[in-house]
């Protein structure tokens, strides 16, 4: 493929999408400053209408969060001296680095870090369908809701206009599964890196709140 069909699509979608993300280009953080290269990535993800990637980040990104979540609270976000990072860090950093998902997500409600309402939506929608639909590559959870079958008519060159009924599960096929999972993908991706930076905002704002008092 020529490089200048590529130069000509990155521009065209620059033009088409810039808008849909320059907001969080130009954030300020108040807590997790950690996130702007990430958040930059996915952004551009965005742009050039990369959805796998831009969902699979996304869920690097909420599962980071959460963890970093705990630890700043843990902590708390006034000054540390530099000598002391490591004596502060540590026993959160090994309390909350490797926990899963669901931990995060039970133990950020307790603390208040989350609503009850996030939490369901954590659960119900963002752990089970895009978390593990895409980052583990689960295609039962994208296409659950699918039928077991669809009719779909083959020809053979002999017969071209000799069409026979088929009847296919479009969740166990997998070139029907990547169809569907790109779709939905294309439909879902922006939202839901929408949906999980808000969050992040909401947490910043809860901690700030909770190291005032």
């Amino acid at each position: 493929m020529e490089q200048q069909l590529f130069r000509d699509d990155f521009i065209s979608k620059l033009d088409e999408n810039f808008t849909e993300v320059n907001y969080y280009f130009d954030y300020r953080y108040k807590v997790f400053f950690a996130f702007s290269p990430i958040v930059f990535q996915a952004a551009k993800c965005i742009i050039l209408e990369l959805h796998f990637a831009t969902i699979t980040l996304t869920n690097h990104i909420l599962e980071r969060l959460l963890k970093l979540a705990l630890i700043t609270k843990a902590v708390g976000i006034k000054g540390i001296p530099t000598e002391k990072w490591n004596s502060v860090f540590l026993e959160p950093h090994q309390k909350y680095s490797s926990i899963n998902l669901g931990n995060s997500i039970e133990l950020c409600r307790k603390e208040n870090l989350i609503t009850e309402s996030e939490k369901d939506t954590l659960f119900t929608t963002v752990r089970e369908l895009m978390r593990n639909g895409f980052s583990h590559a689960d295609a039962t959870k994208i296409l659950a809701n699918l039928p077991d079958k669809v009719q779909m008519f083959q020809g053979t060159l002999n017969e071209p206009t000799k069409l026979e009924e088929i009847s296919m599960n479009p969740k166990v096929i997998p070139p029907l599964q990547a169809l569907h999972m790109e779709n939905f993908a294309k439909l879902n991706a922006t939202n839901y890196f929408k949906y999980v930076f808000k969050l992040l905002e909401d947490i910043e704002n809860r901690i700030v709140q909770m190291d005032s008092n």
